[in-house]
C-alpha cells in the first residue's frame, strides 16, 4: 500500500494510481481542492484542520509554490517530505516519504508482485523509460508558469511563447518515439513513459479552455493538430481500463470548460 496526500483533482496524481491499477497495487489518495489545502493539517494521516490545531503554532508554516498564506504541516510530514511539497506519499508506516510524481509513480511499480514490464525488462529498457521521464520533468517546469498565468490575468506574448515552445518540443520528441511503430513510447508494451505523457499532457490540455485568454493578447492558441501518433496514442490511451477512471471525469469537464470559454 501506498499512500498520497494531494491537492485534486492533481493528474500527476493520475501517474500513481493508473499504475496502481494496472499492477493491482493499493493506492490510497487523500486531498481536497487546492484552495482548500489550508485548511488541513499536512501528514501522514491528513486530514481537515480541527480548532486545536489552529491553536497550535508549532504546525503553521508559511505557504509556498503556489499556495498564499499559512499551511499547518506536522513535524513528521516535513521529516518525510523535506521539501514540503504536493503529491506527497508515504509507505504504510507513515515512516518513509517519496515525492516528486515520477518517483511515486516508480515506488507503486516496485510495489507490484508482478510490474509486467512497465519499468522495463533489463537495465537499458528501463534506463530508456527514465530518459522520457527526465524528459517529461523538463516539459513541466517550463509549462508551470504558463499555466499559472492563464488563470491569473498575468499571460504576456513572451510566456504564451515558452509554453508553446516547451509543448511543440515535448511533443515532436514523442512523435518521433511512436513514429518508430512500436505501438508505444518506450517499446512495443505500456510503460511508464506512457503513463507519465498521459497525465503531463491531460495537465496541460487544461489550456485549451483559456482561448478567449489567448486571443486577448494577439496570440494564436497552440496548434495540438500537427502531432498526429502523439494525439491517437493520448485517445487510445484514455479509453485503457486502467486509464479511463481518471480520464473519463476529467475529460467529460474538460469538454465542458472549453464549451464555456469558448463563446
Amino acid at each position: 500500500m501506498i499512500r498520497i496526500f494531494s491537492y485534486l483533482p492533481n493528474p500527476r496524481v493520475w501517474k500513481a494510481t493508473i499504475t496502481g491499477r494496472y499492477l493491482n497495487v493499493n493506492v490510497e489518495v487523500r486531498g481536497a481542492p487546492p484552495r482548500e489545502l489550508g485548511q488541513w493539517l499536512w501528514d501522514f494521516d491528513a486530514r481537515p484542520l480541527k480548532e486545536e490545531d489552529r491553536n497550535n503554532a508549532r504546525l503553521e508554516r508559511k505557504g509556498r509554490t503556489g499556495f498564499s498564506g499559512s499551511l499547518y504541516k506536522t513535524d513528521q510530514f516535513l521529516n518525510a517530505h523535506p521539501f514540503g511539497n504536493v503529491p506527497a506519499a508515504f509507505d504504510s508506516s507513515g515512516e518513509v516519504g517519496i515525492f516528486e510524481s515520477n518517483s511515486i509513480m516508480r515506488a507503486v511499480a516496485r510495489l507490484a508482485d508482478d510490474d509486467r514490464g512497465v519499468y522495463g525488462r533489463d537495465p537499458y529498457h528501463a534506463s530508456r523509460i527514465d530518459s522520457f521521464l527526465d524528459a517529461s520533468l523538463v516539459f513541466a517546469r517550463d509549462t508551470q508558469h504558463y499555466l499559472l498565468c492563464l488563470g491569473s490575468d498575468r499571460l504576456t506574448r513572451e510566456i504564451h511563447t515558452q509554453g508553446r515552445d516547451a509543448f511543440t518540443n515535448y511533443l515532436d520528441g514523442i512523435e518521433g518515439a511512436l513514429a518508430v511503430g512500436s505501438g508505444f513510447i518506450a517499446g512495443d508494451e505500456l510503460t511508464l513513459a506512457d503513463v507519465c505523457f498521459v497525465a503531463e499532457v491531460s495537465l496541460f490540455s487544461r489550456e485549451r479552455a483559456w482561448r478567449r485568454t489567448v486571443e486577448a493578447i494577439e496570440c494564436e492558441p497552440i496548434d495540438w493538430s500537427r502531432f498526429d501518433l502523439a494525439t491517437a496514442h493520448y485517445e487510445g490511451l484514455c479509453e485503457h481500463p486502467a486509464f479511463v477512471g481518471d480520464l473519463s471525469p476529467f475529460l467529460e469537464k474538460l469538454a465542458a470548460d472549453i464549451k464555456k470559454h469558448a463563446g
